[in-house]
């Protein structure tokens, strides 16, 4: 690698640096949670001290002894083990619905703003008809036509999330689509696309970012919950969601660590990604003043 090169991503890695202490103490250790289940997700898996799906119903509902921090789930397996086990499926299904209904929304948004006329009315009735889809009511439709699991709850999730993506940066893309530079850009010829994909979609980047923050929460928390359902994830594979519909019965009975744990680590991770994405809006917003 030349020393080109090793500048400039030093340079990068200073500019990330100085943004993410901009976003003052919150957004660190809203950084520093989302690093760590990052990490979970990726070497979970092959960090679990225990085996995560063998069961031992002499040791059910017993709490934290010895090296088993969080104790047993109401099976008898480690409930540390089926958390990091679960960290997969958990952040990497949110991140799949983000990623599908953010680029599939922002494509549809800029298309409507830019062509307008026929096309903008054509898109908006059709993103009218999808909002009248809860995105856990397409979830159980598509459990039934394609067997419960997660993928089929992540296509589910997308399209109904999608027309909110559509319908907030639509706004935004019209109002840049009047902007004098885009005209300048059409009078000297260059072409849609690329006015699109080299200046539009840029300059709406921060609000694309503040949405994706957004649905990443309300992805983690529907997918939970379609799996809490029995619809996604299915057992004995390890899910956050899966765990807390698992050991629901331990609340009552007096063994509330394996259903709590899996809820704290949700609602932990969804905070975060909320108030980074926040902070991190802000200060993209702050620049362009």
């Amino acid at each position: 690698m030349s020393a080109v090169s090793l500048a400039g991503e030093a340079s990068v890695l200073r500019r990330g640096l100085a943004v993410l202490r901009a976003t003052g103490p919150a957004g660190i250790a809203s950084a520093v949670v989302l690093a760590v289940a990052v990490f979970a997700a990726v070497f979970g898996p092959l960090l679990v001290p225990y085996d995560p799906n063998l069961p031992n119903l002499s040791l059910a509902w017993v709490g934290p002894v010895g090296e088993h921090l969080l104790g047993y789930d109401f099976e008898g397996r480690d409930v540390a083990s089926r958390l990091l086990a679960g960290a997969p499926a958990t952040m990497l299904g949110p991140l799949a619905v983000v990623a599908i209904s953010v680029t599939a929304g922002a494509l549809l948004a800029v298309t409507a703003a830019w062509r307008r006329g026929a096309s903008d009315a054509v898109i908006s009735s059709g993103l009218n008809i999808l909002f009248a889809f809860p995105g856990i009511l397409l979830a159980v439709l598509a459990a039934a036509v394609f067997g419960a699991g997660l993928p089929a709850a992540v296509l589910a999730l997308s399209a109904a999330y999608t027309p909110y993506v559509a319908r907030v940066l639509r706004g935004a893309a019209l109002k840049e689509r009047s902007q004098p530079y885009v005209a300048a850009l059409e009078v000297q010829g260059a072409p849609a696309t690329s006015i699109c994909a080299r200046h539009l979609v840029p300059n709406i980047a921060p609000l694309i970012a503040a949405q994706a923050t957004i649905l990443f929460g309300y992805a983690m928390v529907d997918l939970a919950a379609i799996s809490f359902l029995g619809l996604g994830v299915q057992p004995p594979a390890a899910n956050w969601g899966v765990m807390i519909s698992e050991n629901q019965a331990g609340i009552l009975e007096g063994y509330p660590l394996p259903a709590l744990s899996a809820g704290v680590c949700l609602v932990v991770v969804v905070i975060a990604v909320n108030v980074l994405g926040e902070r991190l809006f802000d200060q993209a917003q702050a620049a362009r003043r």
